[in-house]
C-alpha cells in the first residue's frame, strides 16, 4: 500500500514512517523542507492545497501528524497549520484514492484543567480546552473525525506525552532545564502521569491503519499504562539523560500564579516596542497545570479496539535513553579529544 506521513521530520512521524517501511510499504512524507528522508519526499506546507493535493495523489492511506505544538504562539499560526492543514488534507483524501486517515491528535483536546485520572478519551472540545495548542487540535481532530464516512475510515489516535531518545520536546526540555538548575518539582511531586515511549505510539499510529474499521470514528488515548508519580518520573528522566534530579520545590498554587505574571509579561512584550517576544517562556499556567495534575487513562479500549499493546516498558525506555545518553556523551568525548590532538 501507499502511504503519505506528514511530519514526518519529528521524532514520532518519522517512527511512523520508518515501521510503514520496515514492513515493506510505499512510504511518501509532506515536509516543508527536505530532511534527508530516505523515503520519498514531496515539499510543501500542510496548509497549502495545491502541495497537499500533490502529496495525497495516489495515495491510499494518511497518517496526519504534523502540528504547530509549541506552548505560546499566535493563534492565526496555529488555526492555520493545525485546523486548516487538516482541513486541507482530509479534503485531498475525499476527492481522491484515499481510504484510511488516521488524525494524530492529543488528549490536551479533552482537557479542561482538571485531574485526568483513569478517564477514557472524552470529546474533543475547543471551547474548553487550555491554549491555543489544545484548542486548534481539538477543533483539527472534530473535522477529521467529521469526514469519516463510507468511501474513508477516519480514527483519531492521542498519543500521551511521547518521548525516547533524540527527543527535542520533552525529554529536551526537561534535561536543559534540569541542568540549568531551572526545573521544579511542583507541589508534593505525587500525582500520577502516564507517558507513550516513541516505538509504542508509533506501533499504536500503524495499528490504527490495520484496525481501521474497527477503530472508524473513534479517539482512542494512547499511553505506556504505567502511571508514576510526575516527581519520580521526573527524576528517572533527568537521571538517565544525564541531569541532577531536580530539587527545588514550588508549591502549585504559587507556580500557576508565577504562571499567569510571565503570561502577562509576554503579552505586554507583544504591543511595547522594542521588547523581543517570549518563545520559551520558564512557565504558564498550562504548564503548571499539567506539571501539578494527574494525567493517566484507562487503556482497556484502546488495547482491545487497535489489538495492540506496548512492546517497550517505562522501565526499558528509560535504559534505552541511558545507553544513547552515554554514546552520546562518549562521542563527543571522542571528538573532544580527537580536537585536541590535532592542536
Amino acid at each position: 500500500m501507499r502511504f503519505l506521513v506528514t511530519g514526518a521530520s519529528g521524532m514520532l512521524g518519522r517512527a511512523v514512517a520508518d515501521t510503514l517501511a520496515e514492513r515493506g510499504e510505499d512510504v511518501t512524507v509532506l515536509q516543508r523542507r527536505p530532511s534527508g528522508s530516505p523515503h520519498h519526499e514531496v515539499l510543501g506546507d500542510v496548509a497549502d492545497p495545491i502541495a497537499v493535493q500533490a502529496a495525497v495523489d495516489g495515495q491510499d492511506a494518511v497518517i496526519h501528524l504534523a502540528a504547530k505544538v509549541n506552548v505560546v504562539g499566535a493563534w492565526e499560526d496555529y488555526r492555520r497549520t493545525n485546523i486548516e492543514g487538516t482541513r486541507a488534507l482530509v479534503e485531498a483524501s475525499r476527492a481522491g484514492s484515499v481510504q484510511r486517515f488516521v488524525q494524530v491528535s492529543s488528549p490536551s483536546v479533552a482537557h479542561a484543567g482538571d485531574s485526568l485520572a483513569g478517564v477514557g478519551a472524552g470529546p474533543a472540545d475547543p471551547e474548553r480546552a487550555r491554549g491555543n495548542y489544545a484548542r486548534s487540535k481539538a477543533a483539527a481532530e472534530l473535522i477529521a473525525l467529521g469526514s469519516d464516512g463510507p468511501d474513508l475510515t477516519v480514527t483519531a489516535v492521542r498519543p500521551h506525552l511521547v518521548w525516547g531518545p533524540g527527543d527535542t520536546q520533552l525529554i529536551g526540555r526537561i534535561l536543559q532545564r534540569a541542568k540549568a538548575g531551572r526545573l521544579p518539582i511542583l507541589g508534593r511531586g505525587t500525582s500520577l502521569v502516564d507517558t507513550t515511549y516513541v516505538t509504542n505510539a508509533a506501533d499504536a499510529i500503524v495499528a490504527a491503519l490495520d484496525r481501521a474499521e474497527e477503530a472508524r470514528g473513534r479517539a482512542l488515548v494512547v499511553t505506556n499504562g504505567e502511571p508514576r508519580p510526575i516527581g519520580e518520573l521526573i527524576s528517572d528522566i533527568c537521571r538517565a539523560g544525564g541531569a541532577p534530579p531536580p530539587r527545588l520545590r514550588i508549591p502549585a498554587r504559587a507556580a500557576w500564579a508565577a504562571g499567569a505574571a510571565v503570561e502577562g509579561v509576554m503579552a505586554l512584550s507583544h504591543v511595547l516596542p522594542g521588547v523581543p517576544p517570549m518563545t520559551e517562556p520558564p512557565l504558564t499556567r498550562f504548564l503548571a497545570e499539567q506539571l501539578s495534575t494527574a494525567h493517566w487513562f484507562d487503556q482497556r479500549e484502546t488495547r482491545q479496539v487497535l489489538d495492540w499493546t506496548p512492546r517497550v516498558s517505562l522501565a526499558e525506555g528509560l535504559e534505552l535513553l541511558a545507553e544513547a545518553t552515554a554514546a552520546e556523551q562518549e562521542s563527543t568525548d571522542h571528538e573532544s579529544a580527537q580536537g585536541t590532538t590535532s592542536q
